[in-house]
């Protein structure tokens, strides 16, 4: 039986940690409304003691330090690495594999009891529940901003009755960065997949001119001036079909209009089609259709 997430709320983590807080005490704070791990990789341990997967039902946040982990994340495989920003939102899935040993994650956790520092409905974008999680590579200056922000609110927080205000206004400006670098990465994945999408429709555009003569990704590659694997690893990721597949739905396509609507031989279309002969064109199609050519051809007599 499939084993179910186990909720990794405020209060789990409090059990989960205080037997310990003698070891990590010195890199975490943990209250009912706020939780901050700065710098410390033995939590990370602790929390892969409780034999995942886990249920998140708050925000948050991660800065990767140092390091690198493998974390299966609302059922899909990511690899999180130092100078990577993270969130993961209520509602996310968690499954942590692998921890590198000298992994360093500076994060802040915002629980159920923590007053959001927005009003009903003014959350930023990032975090009103379109985006259930996001990883981001940062640049030097974008993390240091970030870490800023944690450094203010871990001086903050050990004060004698926190001003919680203040904390509340640093992390609306902490929100605000990830949403702000967030909202710059998905700009820039739309005009990645425009790019790819342009490439698709070029590709599908000069394989109909040419599937005929040409069968190769090679010639399709060349004449688009990309090569062979990001060629082939754009189509399949934009489509869900190789580029191979593309070729052969064409060139099938292309012979059954032939044989159908056309008075000639199975070898001068093999000959049309640029085979070596028609004895592999004549298998070459039937791989592809479940019939002999001479099979299909029959069908415009009936």
């Amino acid at each position: 039986m499939k084993e179910q997430p186990k909720l990794l709320d405020a209060s789990r983590m409090r059990d989960i940690f205080s037997p310990h807080l003698g070891q990590i005490g010195e890199n975490f704070f943990f209250s009912k409304e706020i939780g901050i791990v700065y710098g410390d990789s033995e939590i990370f341990k602790l929390i892969l003691r409780q034999k995942p997967p886990f249920a998140i039902n708050d925000h948050r946040f991660g800065i990767v330090a140092e390091g690198e982990a493998d974390i299966n994340i609302n059922l899909v495989d990511r690899h999180v690495e130092a100078g990577m920003l993270v969130y993961i939102g209520p509602g996310t899935i968690i499954n942590p594999i692998h921890f590198s040993d000298h992994l360093k994650i500076y994060g802040i956790a915002l629980f159920s009891d923590f007053a959001m520092p927005f009003a009903q409905g003014q959350l930023p974008s990032a975090f009103n529940g379109q985006v259930r999680d996001f990883e981001l590579h940062a640049t030097e200056n974008e993390k240091l901003m970030a870490m800023q922000i944690i450094d203010a609110l871990w001086l903050l927080v050990h004060q004698d009755g926190y001003h919680r205000p203040t904390a509340s206004a640093l992390v609306a400006a902490f929100m605000h960065h990830y949403d702000h670098l967030f909202g710059q990465h998905a700009d820039l994945q739309t005009a990645l997949r425009s790019r790819e999408q342009t490439i698709f429709d070029r590709f599908i555009q000069l394989v109909s001119q040419h599937c005929h003569e040409q069968h190769q990704i090679d010639y399709y590659a060349e004449r688009m001036c990309l090569t062979n694997r990001y060629l082939g690893t754009v189509i399949r990721q934009t489509s869900g079909v190789t580029a191979k597949e593309w070729i052969d739905r064409a060139l099938t396509t292309y012979a059954k209009t032939l044989l159908l609507h056309s008075n000639k031989s199975v070898a001068e279309i093999s000959f049309e089609l640029n085979f070596p002969n028609p004895s592999f064109f004549s298998k070459y199609f039937k791989r592809a259709t479940g019939m002999t050519p001479l099979d299909f051809a029959q069908r415009k007599l009936t």
